[in-house]
């Protein structure tokens, strides 16, 4: 008679950028509780993420949001197998706000403290779904601070694919959108314009669709922006119409890499993640192209597209079950990494 697998519940805790995040997630039952707090109100006024700011707020509002998320699940302190938080990349001041409570917490409880890669967490949140995709696949990476595409061949088995050259895809929909008058953050007002808008009107450029290779360029998307509306006065339709143009091109970027990079590996599986992720013209037209090539694309519930703890949680998990972490770790010696490849998360579990 087979044993029943080991109920390991993990603690999950993101504080990488603006968003504080907290989560238990169980190896049986799956994720037993979330909660976020965002910081947009906050950064608002300053039109983009204020890092000072960011790091106090992180100390404001994190163990307030684990206490909460622990009664959510019905769990003490107690019965926390290990605790995952966010070590990079992101906001140092941020990162260390996190790293410091969970390896303290880890130690005082006497569990393992897990070092997750911010972008490990992304990749692997569409595995949360049913049904999950299965290794190997492609992972499009797409958010403010990144576009990838990687190969993933398993937990901590990466190879980068290809990356944007300069701006990433949402960092570029937030700097449209501030040239367009739109409101922080820019990526969700931008994509609200441009369902009332109609592409095509304007013609942007794709830039390096027919490069042969699967790396990305969006900074000059945001000049040919810059230049239409120098050009003459826009009215709201025009506007509207210039964020569906910029919207269709960008989307038709990330899906011709995305569906390239499966064609040029063999791999039929695509999972995207990251907060572009979120963009429902993005993900229409991925369906939809993808069909006619038979790849199977694969999301992580919209709540989970942009930073949070289930995805951490998640993770943390998973390099608990390939017993990925310092069995022995004494007490807490950490450091965070602002910089973090991910082809070297492999050999970096915890600190």
């Amino acid at each position: 008679m087979s044993k029943a697998p080991v109920d390991s519940t993990v603690l999950g805790i993101e504080t990488s950028c603006d968003e504080t995040g907290v989560a238990v997630y169980s190896s049986v039952r799956g994720l037993l509780a979330h909660t976020l707090h965002s910081q947009v109100e906050l950064h608002a006024h300053y039109g983009g993420v204020v890092p000072e700011l960011a790091s106090r707020d992180h100390v404001r509002r994190l163990l307030p949001l684990v206490h909460l998320t622990l009664e959510r699940a019905g769990m003490q302190r107690t019965n926390i197998a290990a605790i995952a938080y966010t070590a990079g990349p992101g906001l140092a001041g941020a990162l260390l706000v996190g790293a410091s409570l969970a390896q303290a917490a880890a130690y005082a409880l006497k569990v393992p403290a897990l070092a997750v890669h911010h972008l490990e967490a992304h990749l692997l949140s569409p595995l949360m779904s049913s049904p999950a995709p299965r290794f190997p696949f492609i992972a499009l990476l797409v958010s403010g601070g990144h576009s990838q595409l990687m190969r993933v061949g398993g937990i901590g088995d990466y190879a980068l694919l290809g990356e944007t050259l300069d701006d990433a895809a949402g960092e570029a929909f937030d700097k449209t959108a501030k040239l367009l008058g739109l409101g922080y953050p820019g990526g969700p007002a931008l994509a609200q314009l441009a369902a009332t808008g109609r592409p095509g009107r304007y013609r942007l450029p794709r830039p390096m669709l027919a490069s042969g290779d699967l790396d990305m360029s969006f900074s000059g998307l945001k000049t040919a922006v810059l230049t239409e509306f120098r050009a003459r006065a826009l009215a709201p339709q025009d506007k509207a119409d210039l964020a569906a143009e910029f919207q269709e091109a960008v989307a038709e970027v990330l899906v011709g890499k995305s569906l390239a990079a499966a064609h040029s590996t063999g791999i039929r599986q695509l999972v995207v993640a990251g907060g572009v992720g979120a963009n429902q013209r993005l993900r229409a037209l991925l369906n939809e192209k993808a069909a006619l090539r038979n790849v199977a694309v694969a999301y992580p519930p919209l709540e989970f597209c942009t930073d949070n703890g289930a995805m951490v949680a998640f993770a943390g998990a998973l390099r608990l079950a390939a017993g990925s972490f310092a069995r022995d770790p004494g007490p807490p010696v950490f450091t965070v990494k602002p910089r973090w490849d991910l082809e070297s998360a492999a050999a970096v579990a915890s600190e």
